[in-house]
């Protein structure tokens, strides 16, 4: 049984996820919080599975609640799922580099949405690959970039620094394997290589590191 924190300043937002939620096989909805500061709190009493965090609400922000959330060792369980407005959102990669697990835009399907919480908790991570790579590319190119490599970088194989910064773009395992010309059975072993190497939760913060260590143009 999958539990769901439902964070959102908007109280319809709330319900609309609530009742999905619980009508969900499998999911079990887990609490709900109107800010940063109750989201925080709710997760260390709930220790849910998946956090639907918002990013803009008043006070302390789905930022900072991310950043906690994930600072925090015995939420090391909990994954967040950003849930945003737009596409370049400009929170979006900071929620990432904080800790979140991956983003969905707010008019997501239903259906996608479910599934979307099914894949973070089964430990997947970063979601819709395309937009992601959008996201990153337009940060990219809007800030002044500081390359800080990973201080485990040197412990990756060429291969498995050049798999990395593939992640960073936003390729899938199966798009890295078309990629490099290998299975994808060997592609996900790369992966999961690299994220053991680099001590990295989940894809999501893969693609974080790709970015701040130089691997991803």
């Amino acid at each position: 049984m999958i539990s769901v924190l439902i964070v959102d300043d908007q109280d319809l937002v709330r319900l609309g996820l609530r009742t999905l939620v619980e009508n969900e096989d499998g999911l079990r909805f887990a609490g709900e919080a109107g800010d940063g500061l109750a989201a925080v709190a709710a997760a260390k009493e709930h220790r849910p599975d998946i956090v639907l965090m918002d990013i803009r609400m008043p006070g302390v922000d789905g930022l900072e609640a991310t950043r906690r959330i994930g600072a925090d060792p015995d939420l090391a369980d909990t994954r967040v799922i950003v849930l945003t407005t737009f596409e370049l959102d400009e929170y979006v990669f900071d929620a990432l580099r904080h800790g979140a697990s991956g983003f969905l835009l707010k008019d997501t399907k239903p259906a996608e949405l479910l599934q979307a919480i099914r894949l973070v908790a089964d430990g997947g991570a970063l979601l819709s690959p395309s937009v992601t790579r959008r996201v990153v590319r337009e940060f990219a190119a809007r800030s002044v970039r500081t390359v800080k490599p990973h201080p485990r970088l040197d412990s990756l194989t060429d291969r498995e620094r050049e798999v990395v910064g593939l992640v960073g773009e936003g390729l899938s395992n199966d798009e890295i394997a078309e990629r490099l010309v290998v299975s994808p059975a060997t592609a996900r072993t790369h992966v999961s290589r690299a994220m053991t190497k680099l001590a990295a939760r989940d894809r999501a913060q893969l693609v974080v590191f790709a970015y701040q260590s130089g691997l991803t143009s």
